[in-house]
């Protein structure tokens, strides 16, 4: 049965939604990432939703779909909280940044799929350069569930650091928060939350295990989806809400939240089994032809 949503005008079958993102959010959420950053891509080329309100509907997507894999997280003593409130301090404020570019720079759908472009892109590098860096040491892990719980070990202004499958790993506080308000900004716009950035960062750079950062990157994505949700639907009783359509399509982001729901819940019970380089791997695949199809559409 196919029904027109009342914001975006999408007209779909009502279970291609919630069965399109329990498919991206199955394999996105083993890495930390929620699938928004894939599922824009679908919403603007296959659906033809292209206004702002398409960012708000994503981050709909992600209110709905989060709590499954932070769940699932949670219950296996993995979710490190410094980490998770490291990254919410700088994204909160970056996000909000990132809502006025979207509708003041980037309203017209064309160079915002450019912008969406580049973001993929960056994604997919980092993704890659993950996988090449891990792929000789990376097999199939079986460990007791007590085994893969986290252990915070200081918590600072300075410093930040855990331990994890025996080993213990440090990073900078400063350094997670601002890197996390630039993150913010560029998610608040793209409609993200900025997980999809944050996470493969934490991997490559800080060389924190993916297994172990996934929660707090997911739990980031959600925090500060709840805002740009709440600052969209603010500037739609706007004048500017009045000319066009800013505040997110409920319905539609509802429904994609229900798959992702059962998605990340699903990614985040797998995830041990998998090794995360070949994970990160497809994802680069797929990321880097969507962002080919965005640069190359803009350049024509």
């Amino acid at each position: 049965m196919e029904i027109v949503f009342p914001v975006s005008g999408v007209e779909a079958p009502i279970w291609l939604p919630p069965l399109v993102a329990f498919c991206l959010s199955l394999f996105t959420s083993m890495a930390g990432v929620s699938g928004a950053f894939l599922l824009l891509p679908f919403q603007m080329s296959v659906l033809g939703f292209d206004s702002p309100a398409v960012s708000p509907t994503n981050m709909v997507f992600n209110i709905t779909g989060i709590p499954g894999g932070v769940y699932r997280y949670l219950k296996e003593g993995r979710l490190v909280w410094p980490l998770t409130a490291a990254v919410v301090i700088g994204t909160l404020p970056g996000v909000i940044i990132g809502v006025f570019l979207r509708l003041s720079l980037l309203s017209d759908p064309k160079p915002f799929k450019a912008f969406v472009g580049l973001v993929l892109f960056y994604v997919g590098l980092r993704l890659f350069q993950d996988f090449f860096r891990t792929r000789s040491a990376n097999t199939r892990v079986e460990a007791e569930p007590s085994d893969w719980k986290t252990d915070v070990l200081v918590f600072n202004r300075r410093e930040l650091g855990f331990r994890f499958r025996g080993q213990e790993f440090y990073c900078s506080t400063p350094g997670i928060v601002a890197f996390s308000f630039l993150v913010g900004i560029v998610g608040g716009a793209y409609g993200i939350g900025g997980g999809a950035i944050v996470a493969p960062i934490f991997v490559t750079f800080y060389a924190l295990p993916i297994h172990a950062v996934a929660g707090a990157t997911l739990m980031g994505t959600f925090t500060t989806s709840v805002v740009g949700v709440v600052v969209y639907q603010a500037l739609a009783f706007t004048p500017a809400g009045a000319h066009t359509a800013v505040g997110p399509d409920w319905l539609l982001g509802i429904l994609f939240g229900v798959g992702g729901l059962a998605g990340m819940y699903l990614g985040a019970r797998l995830q041990r089994l998998f090794p995360s380089a070949w994970l990160k791997l497809m994802l680069g695949l797929i990321v880097s032809f969507v962002a080919a199809r965005y640069v190359w559409g803009y350049l024509l």
